[in-house]
């Protein structure tokens, strides 16, 4: 039975509606705001919002019980499912979806061609922890996806925007990313929580209890993600709030096929976990790990090859404002799913 939600959860798609606008009046009301923000920067990482998604992360990955990870390796057919789609499919439907709705913006195509690349490691630990998923099974995922991420990102960014592009009468483009670039911004936005995760749960485990730790501290940290995922929404709105609000058909544009992709991939992923026999917790957790993208390193990777204000840039910073509302939404469609098909 799906759990009564708080006062927070409850009304979250209007807290995150609302995050948006005052993020987007904070850039386009507040003279120099994104400059403001940027400022405080270390190379492509942005401060303020590294710690929005550290902290974001944080419960979620504290209430994994980490030992039951390895039970995803009993479960083949779902795993090597997962990385299909995940893997195989996901970065060719964007890739298609790119070409076909902005071939005559080659700085936005080639945005949004970067942030299909790479599998969501981040927010889908939120997304899952909302439509409660298997929080073992997405770790286990998400785990893998980094290891993938790290070895193959540069491979797959030179497969399709040097090799792919010009098969389909676009001139290709180079984009140079060190393993070790990929490798850190992976560490800064899932290595940092991850650990912090596990050191929490074995020491308040073994030197305060068991039942402290899920009866105390868990409820205590559980508000710590929504409120990181608002404060997350903000900043990042903020950052190119004027832009927005100057160009809003450059917007639209980008959202149509990153909605597309969204819902594909989300009902693809589903119905094919369903097909082979996924329970409702890993069916979700697969479904939105099929779903989301890493934005963070699509965006650290664009400004670091294109610029900050390349298209590619802005593409970038478009595409998890597309996706927090639209994942949002995919969050109760998981919902109506259980009731019809999970009864």
């Amino acid at each position: 039975m799906k759990k009564k939600l708080g006062f927070l959860d409850h009304y979250l798609t209007l807290w995150i509606f609302l995050a948006m606008a005052f993020g987007i009046g904070i850039g386009y009301f507040i003279p120099n705001s994104s400059t403001f923000i940027n400022s405080f920067s270390s190379g492509t990482t942005n401060i303020p919002l590294a710690i929005g998604l550290i902290l974001m992360m944080y419960p979620p990955l504290t209430k994994v019980d980490f030992s039951k990870v390895p039970l995803m390796f009993e479960k083949p057919k779902l795993l090597f499912a997962s990385l299909f789609i995940t893997w195989i499919v996901g970065p060719f439907l964007m890739f298609l979806l790119s070409i076909f709705f902005l071939k005559d913006n080659p700085e936005y195509m080639t945005g949004l061609i970067i942030i299909g690349l790479a599998p969501c490691i981040a927010m889908v630990i939120v997304w899952n922890e909302l439509a409660e998923g298997n929080r073992e099974l997405t770790a286990g995922l998400v785990g893998i996806n980094s290891l993938l991420q790290v070895l193959f990102f540069s491979l797959y960014a030179y497969f399709y925007l040097e090799i792919m592009l010009p098969l389909f009468g676009i001139k290709g483009l180079p984009i140079n990313i060190t393993i070790a670039e990929i490798a850190k911004t992976v560490g800064i936005y899932l290595g940092i929580p991850f650990f912090a995760a596990m050191i929490s749960r074995f020491t308040i485990r073994k030197f305060i209890g068991e039942k402290w730790f899920n009866q105390k501290f868990l409820p205590f940290i559980s508000p710590i993600t929504l409120i990181a995922l608002l404060f997350t929404i903000v900043v990042m709105f903020s950052l190119k709030g004027e832009m927005i609000v100057q160009i809003p058909m450059d917007v639209f544009k980008i959202a149509i096929p990153l909605v597309i992709f969204f819902a594909v991939m989300f009902t693809l992923m589903f119905f094919v976990g369903k097909r082979i026999g996924a329970t409702y917790r890993d069916n979700v957790a697969l479904s939105f790990t099929a779903t989301g993208n890493n934005f963070e390193l699509a965006i650290a990777v664009s400004i670091g090859v294109f610029g900050i204000n390349s298209g590619q840039a802005f593409a970038g910073v478009i595409g998890p404002l597309v996706e927090v509302p639209a994942l949002i939404l995919l969050v109760k469609f998981a919902f109506w799913l259980k009731k019809k098909y999970y009864k």
